[in-house]
């Protein structure tokens, strides 16, 4: 197709960034496929993920911003509704858009954020910072902010491999928790052990919450991070301790799971979804990352020429961590 055109000037409250380096994720294959039901007009540039350095900034915005290395929470929380018809607003979280989704994204030369969402990163290596912000957003707020995840805790991470599962293991060692992953590919396994992972569990197809189990001396786990879903979702309930927190940030494998509800409430489990997080948690997360307490697992670095190549090895699942683009 055509070039895509340039950004225009950033609005108020908003910065022109010159992009170094963009990452994948599973979000770019959704939209490609129409699945999250936004009405995208195509052709369309995703990318929920960059590091890059400001060029401009609108009216309102602090000049300073100017030049600072940055990376974006592309989370914009929605003002609520309010028309005179509507219930007193009681909602506990808010409705996000998300920059790469319903606007277009990182994966161009320059694009728009929002000042109030960028997060300073200094000399952090472009295409490490790139592959640093969604995930371990996603991952620190249903870990911590929602699922309440104590130090000394046993955390279950299904999948292995993708961005946000990479993150939560990252972000489950830091606090020093007890880690079991799951994954199809033994390759992957082997490199999660690599990177600290306590027990790994290969997943090959049948019930393996008794194994699990058997790794905690019965007891079960505190946590279930499961991006999974359809496929292991009765598996990570069973696996849970009295108390445990089933989290679920997404279902690669499907929507339509079988539970065991009397397991649920006699063991008094939580079941929590959890999408993105809001921007104060954004800068608690980059902090770690910009002192070096957290850092990202890349996979691999692509130019944008072979842009086509690292769709590709994402679609197919053949990546144990995040897929870079070089602009």
């Amino acid at each position: 197709c055509d070039d895509w055109p340039e950004p225009s000037s950033p609005a108020p409250g908003q910065a022109l960034i010159r992009t170094e380096c963009s990452a994948l994720n599973h979000m770019d294959l959704w939209v490609g496929m129409g699945i999250p039901g936004v009405d995208i007009e195509y052709p369309h540039v995703g990318g929920c993920d960059a590091c890059g350095v400001v060029e401009e900034v609108g009216d309102s915005a602090h000049e300073k911003w100017v030049g600072q290395r940055v990376i974006f929470n592309a989370a914009i929380a929605q003002p609520e509704r309010d028309e005179p018809a509507d219930p007193p607003a009681s909602t506990l979280t808010p409705n996000y858009e998300l920059i790469g989704e319903h606007s277009p994204g990182a994966h161009r030369e320059r694009f728009i954020a929002p000042v109030a969402n960028l997060a300073v990163v200094g000399g952090q290596e472009p295409s490490q910072a790139a592959a640093f912000g969604l995930t371990f957003l996603t991952a620190y707020s249903m870990m911590f902010t929602k699922g309440q995840l104590r130090p000394g805790q046993a955390v279950l991470i299904t999948g292995i491999g993708g961005g946000v599962s990479t993150a939560a293991l990252a972000l489950a060692r830091w606090i020093g928790c007890q880690t079991i992953v799951t994954s199809r590919h033994q390759w992957k396994l082997d490199k999660a052990a690599t990177l600290g992972a306590d027990h790994c569990v290969l997943d090959t197809g049948d019930d393996w919450s008794k194994e699990v189990r058997a790794l905690t001396h019965k007891r079960g786990v505190d946590m279930a991070i499961d991006s999974v879903g359809q496929a292991v979702h009765l598996s990570c309930i069973k696996s849970l301790a009295r108390g445990g927190a089933y989290v679920t940030p997404g279902c690669t494998s499907g929507p339509n799971a079988k539970t065991d509800l009397a397991r649920i409430f006699w063991n008094q489990l939580r079941v929590l979804g959890s999408t993105m997080g809001a921007n104060a948690e954004f800068r608690e997360v980059t902090a770690l990352f910009r002192t070096g307490a957290l850092e990202p697992v890349v996979d691999s670095v692509h130019d944008w020429r072979e842009a086509r190549s690292a769709w590709q090895k994402l679609e197919d699942g053949q990546q144990m961590g995040k897929i870079v683009i070089r602009w």
